[in-house]
């Protein structure tokens, strides 16, 4: 296997096998559903009715009933939690399967609003179909009460088209508040917008529910196509047949040599929704419960600590909380708002010696000015030194802690951490673990990559880089951390001055990171292993360092590319 090949096959393989086997079986659904719908003899005069719109309609729907229970899976974050831990799953490629979950969540969002614009249409056709095709002799099997009537009046005046209608707006709303853009302006019309999913597996329920397709019952006595007794073949299916293709045609004549032992009898179809989704949703729900039985006693926060560049840091006290390094939590304040939940990595964790842990939050955006207000109420919003600040502070709820791709950091021997700005946070708390006590992990070497806009940002965790870095000296492994620090804005050259800095002063360098080189060097001193590279920053850093990760060819050292993605 050429060297590309296997980084590709290390970095893809699992990702793509699960895309494969998911697209298969949607495919095989469409399918299979497709076939029944068109030859199946229960809905032979209901298929001479509607034609292909019955089997793309629900072919379609079988397509959906899989993806809108899918899509709840990967949103059930303790549950994956659960199944990440090192104890739980011990098949470090499946765990990095699961750090996929956001990625399926999208596939499965994509394809719920694809195949609803399929199902919708083809229901369009089947709405015009009923009227159109409308026949006294079959009246139980058609929703039209007379041929011709509007199809606008069976859309609006039947509890299918209803439903489907408030679907498809509820759909349109959360499809696109779901867009980048959105999220990033304004992230409250994201979470607003995306809990209508509630709302809609309720409606769902209520689609399904309808009775619009039905089936025929009595097949052996009224075999499809056969002829009454008082009329002819002709006669009595003269409505049919101007609709069949040939195939249809053929078996209706072989069927008309029979007689009709009875009227056809026809039942609505038995709902299926709810038994593709009610596993999932019950899974969803319950871990709901549990989830907020757990986060409904508010938090005690311990202190707060203003750090340059519009940088909060948070620590907090909480009974019984315990968290690996790696891990982010879901930080809820009412004094805000009531119903948003915003995610923020852990930057310290509780340890036997201390059990407070600690968040670092940059101020960006509304939801976040207003929680800096309400913790520094009186401070000029100009002060940029570090500052303790003692006061009654605002009622916090943490849920949490939830699993990352960064907990994987100590599960290889070496390591590469790449860090954007604020994206620091997640390789802040392992740094902090390593000055505990770096021994008793499988990981023999660190590189730290920190890459900044502003001087000033190498302030926040500059202390604790320092105090790892002495460490480390006085134990006899000053190669275990290997620490690089990039200013990207040349506007402000200049070095961490303070004496206590000094270490990270000879690391710091002006510009952009050439990765490429970087990971030649990584690469030929550390030969023939799996190193973990780990990025947490701007999706053009996450993008260009993914890519060298798959195309890597040299010193036979294979790269682990791991996203840190909150789910």
């Amino acid at each position: 296997m050429s060297p590309v090949l296997r980084s590709w096959v290390v970095n893809e393989a699992g990702k793509h096998c699960v895309l494969v086997i998911w697209f298969s079986v949607s495919v095989w659904l469409f399918w299979r559903t497709f076939f029944l719908y068109s030859t199946g003899p229960q809905y032979f005069y209901l298929h001479q009715m509607l034609g292909l719109g019955l089997c793309v309609s629900r072919a379609s729907a079988s397509v959906l009933n899989l993806n809108c229970s899918l899509v709840l899976l990967p949103m059930c974050r303790s549950v994956l939690t659960a199944l990440r831990g090192t104890h739980t799953v011990r098949s470090r490629k499946f765990r990095r399967l699961l750090d996929k979950s956001k990625t399926f969540h999208v596939a499965c969002g994509v394809t719920i609003c694809v195949f609803s614009v399929v199902h919708v249409s083809a229901h369009l056709v089947n709405a015009v179909s009923f009227s159109v095709q409308f026949t006294d002799d079959f009246p139980a099997l058609n929703i039209a009460q007379h041929r011709g009537q509007d199809p606008r009046v069976l859309i609006l005046t039947t509890v299918p088209g209803v439903t489907g209608v408030l679907l498809v707006l509820i759909l349109f709303l959360m499809f696109t508040a779901s867009s980048y853009c959105i999220r990033v302006c304004n992230y409250e019309i994201f979470w607003y917008t995306h809990n209508l999913f509630i709302l809609f597996y309720i409606i769902l329920m209520l689609h399904v529910l309808g009775g619009a397709i039905k089936f025929q019952t009595n097949i052996e006595a009224h075999p499809p196509g056969c002829i009454r007794a008082n009329q002819t073949n002709t006669t009595s299916h003269s409505w049919s047949n101007q609709q069949q293709d040939e195939d249809t045609e053929v078996e209706s004549k072989q069927a008309s040599q029979t007689v009709c032992r009875e009227e056809a009898q026809f039942q609505p179809n038995f709902p299926e929704a709810w038994l593709w989704v009610l596993a999932p949703l019950c899974l969803y729900c319950a871990e709901r419960v549990y989830r907020y039985i757990r986060g409904s006693a508010p938090v005690t926060i311990v202190s707060v600590v203003r750090h340059p560049c519009d940088v909060i840091e948070v620590r907090m006290l909480k009974s019984g909380f315990k968290a690996r390094p790696g891990q982010y939590v879901l930080l809820n304040c009412q004094s805000v708002s009531s119903f948003e939940n915003h995610a923020f990595t852990l930057t310290t964790c509780p340890t036997q010696n201390k059990e407070t842990f600690g968040i670092h939050i940059r101020v960006l955006g509304d939801w976040t000015e207003c929680f800096s207000e309400l913790l520094f109420p009186e401070v000029e919003h100009s002060e940029i030194l570090p500052m303790m600040h003692q006061r009654r502070y605002p009622k916090v709820y943490v849920d949490g802690p939830f699993g990352s791709p960064s907990e994987e950091v100590f599960n290889y021997e070496v390591s590469v951490c790449v860090a954007g700005g604020i994206g620091v946070t997640p390789f802040a708390c392992i740094l902090h673990t390593l000055l505990d006590g770096w021994s008793q992990y499988k990981l023999r070497r660190l590189y730290f990559v920190w890459v900044c806009r502003e001087l000033q940002c190498f302030y926040w965790f500059a202390e604790l880089l320092c105090g790892l870095h002495h460490k480390l000296w006085e134990e006899n492994r000053p190669d275990y951390l290997n620490i690089r620090l990039y200013l990207t804005n040349t506007h402000q050259l200049g070095n961490l001055t303070e004496d206590r800095f000094r270490p990270l002063s000879s690391r710091l360098v002006i510009g952009r990171p050439k990765w490429k080189p970087l990971f030649q060097e990584i690469g030929k001193s550390n030969q023939h292993k799996k190193v973990g590279v780990f990025c947490c920053g701007p999706k053009g850093v996450s993008r260009e360092l993914h890519t060298l990760c798959n195309t890597f060819r040299t010193s036979g050292t294979v790269f682990e590319f791991n996203k840190e993605s909150f789910s």
